[in-house]
């Protein structure tokens, strides 16, 4: 019995120091395994840039495309033009549905270089939406994007040739 009390006696003190801790701003959760898995597991989720967590097939083209036009800079005028006319056209939206879109792919682009760098972790989680004819859309809708100021800039042709690089290697296995 006076084990069993020793024993009980000892994890109460372990349970007030680490309260002690803890109020005295330790952060001791780690210690606590479940909370540490929670806490990882809406950090691998929800921490990501929010162009890594798109799953539509149309919401990743429209963000590569806008990508496209944007890796030199802003964009012109005539580019926006024919983003928008090949959102309606392409992907059968209405004007203010293409404009919804184009706003949204603009502000998740951003200001970071992330897009840019990395156009196959865009497209990780639509891999298995895709379809053989839509990548292959995909690739003849950024040509387009690209050429619309005539020949297409190096780091435009450098994005464009990562994004059919990562089609080509998902298309065999995936699509």
């Amino acid at each position: 019995m006076h084990i069993i009390l020793a024993f009980l006696g000892f994890v109460v003190t372990i349970l007030v120091l680490l309260n002690k801790l803890q109020e005295n701003g330790l952060d001791v959760g780690w210690l606590n395994p479940l909370s540490w898995r929670r806490r990882r597991n809406y950090r691998v989720n929800h921490d990501l840039n929010p162009a890594y967590k798109l799953e539509s097939p149309m919401e990743v083209v429209a963000l590569l495309m806008v990508a496209v036009a944007k890796v030199d800079g802003d964009f012109s005028k005539e580019q926006k033009a024919r983003i928008l006319h090949l959102f309606q056209s392409q992907f059968h939206l209405t004007q203010k549905q293409a404009s919804s879109l184009l706003a949204a792919s603009v502000y998740l682009l951003g200001h970071n270089d992330d897009v840019y760098a990395n156009p196959e972790k865009v497209m990780e989680r639509s891999y298995d939406k895709f379809e053989k004819e839509q990548s292959q859309s995909l690739v003849s809708l950024i040509e387009q994007v690209a050429q619309v100021e005539g020949q297409s800039s190096p780091a435009q042709r450098d994005l464009i040739t990562k994004i059919k690089a990562t089609c080509n290697q998902h298309q065999d296995s995936t699509w």
